[in-house]
């Protein structure tokens, strides 16, 4: 029986009956039993695997997302801890000591900020204490840019190893997050006395927030860290600068130990090329090409004809996060799984020539902006790929009169 328990078939059998039965409707106690007689520990690989064979039998990414926090009740303090000699994580600036760091602010920030508010509120939710509570929510929004690191920068490696579940469902989980979030600033933004739905509404975001902690540090970064080299590290270590931290920042620069000194230290100039490339209109060098786009007043993405993400630019307002890690990803990947199916049948439309543009325009805070996605297509008509164009059209709207005169 032993060499059938040690089985990794059979394990693996043993937790997709379990996580079956949760979805037929019994309870945790339930199935509590099962999993303790059979498993002494569960490797987050193992979870992970477990997920995607769901997933590829046709369970869809939203019912996974539902089981998502029993799957964190049920392996809790069940999860093996993997020991490895070297632990470059621990060291200041390294990612995951990073998004740690920032799990540790959130926690006290919950703790020793929102809960005693909280408290205060339940007591008298007069303006004093809507304001405080107000405070101290918006403080905990920054959690936006732990969630888009996490999406923009970790996810793409581990799709390039074929882990592709675990995203989608966390990934998830964090955009129910961010709408109960908001809901709770609009709700304490123009309070109209709901003081028990404030309350239930906060219990339950702390709990998903505190949820997603335990998941991160107990399965998402185990599995990442036995998976990533030092160079992925370090690629995200770079582009987490443009997203930003929440509520605290690295504690240090971190480099691997593999870096090579002399090409880190040789100028970019000596790495570039100054050829030109040769259009029907003109002439221009790659640093030229490169400014150009980079100063269009516009946002601009291109797709292939693979749907895979081929290039971005980089002007000073950008609008929607990109990193460089987004480069080689699939484009279904880089978008909340709530909205996949839209990119995917637009993607769809254009490239069957159902459609040769499609616009959108949403409003975000005191933006207005407009996101266009036009069909590229060669000198015979077939199909290259999409280039997406965004803009914040709100200056553009205010405009009135005329203006003929140079601005002093």
């Amino acid at each position: 029986m032993t060499e059938i328990i040690n089985n990794r078939e059979y394990r693996q059998k043993i937790l997709k009956e379990i996580i079956r039965e949760l979805h037929q409707g019994k309870s945790i106690e339930e199935v509590k039993l099962k999993f303790e007689q059979t498993f002494k520990g569960v490797s987050v690989n193992e979870i992970s695997e477990l997920e995607q064979a769901l997933i590829r039998e046709g369970m869809p990414v939203e019912e996974i997302q539902r089981l998502c926090d029993v799957h964190a009740s049920l392996f809790k303090g069940s999860i093996e801890e993997i020991h490895r000699a070297e632990k470059p994580e621990e060291q200041p600036g390294h990612p995951i000591h990073t998004f740690k760091l920032e799990n540790r602010a959130i926690e006290k920030l919950i703790d020793e900020k929102i809960i005693p508010a909280l408290e205060d509120f339940k007591t008298r939710d007069d303006r004093e204490n809507v304001l405080k509570l107000l405070e101290h929510l918006n403080l905990l929004l920054d959690i936006d840019k732990h969630y888009s690191r996490k999406e923009n920068l970790v996810f793409p490696f581990m799709e390039k190893y074929g882990v592709t579940a675990p995203p989608k469902v966390m990934w998830g989980v964090d955009d129910e997050i961010r709408a109960m979030l908001k809901e709770l600033r609009n709700e304490l933004t123009q309070y109209q006395g709901d003081k028990e739905g404030i309350v239930s509404g906060f219990n339950e975001a702390i709990k998903k927030v505190k949820d997603m902690i335990f998941k991160e540090e107990n399965i998402l970064f185990p599995m990442v860290l036995e998976t990533f080299s030092e160079d992925e590290w370090l690629a995200i270590a770079e582009d987490s600068d443009e997203i930003g931290y929440c509520l605290v920042e690295p504690q240090g620069v971190w480099r691997p130990a593999n870096v090579n000194v002399e090409q880190e230290e040789k100028p970019k100039e000596q790495l570039s090329t100054h050829g030109y490339l040769k259009f029907e209109t003109g002439i221009l060098t790659p640093k030229e090409i490169s400014l150009i786009f980079n100063h269009l007043p516009v946002d601009i993405t291109f797709v292939d004809k693979d749907g895979v993400v081929k290039y971005f630019s980089q002007g000073k307002e950008r609008i929607f996060a990109r990193t460089k890690s987004i480069i080689g990803r699939k484009v279904e990947n880089c978008h909340p799984p709530a909205s996949v199916h839209i990119v995917e049948k637009l993607v769809e439309d254009l490239k069957a020539g159902k459609k040769d543009h499609e616009d959108f325009w949403i409003k975000m805070g005191d933006a207005f902006v407009l996101i266009r996605y036009f069909a590229v297509r060669d000198e015979k008509g077939e199909y290259v790929g999409t280039l997406e164009v965004t803009q914040n059209i709100a200056p553009i709207k205010s405009l009135t009169g005329e203006k003929r005169l140079l601005s002093e």
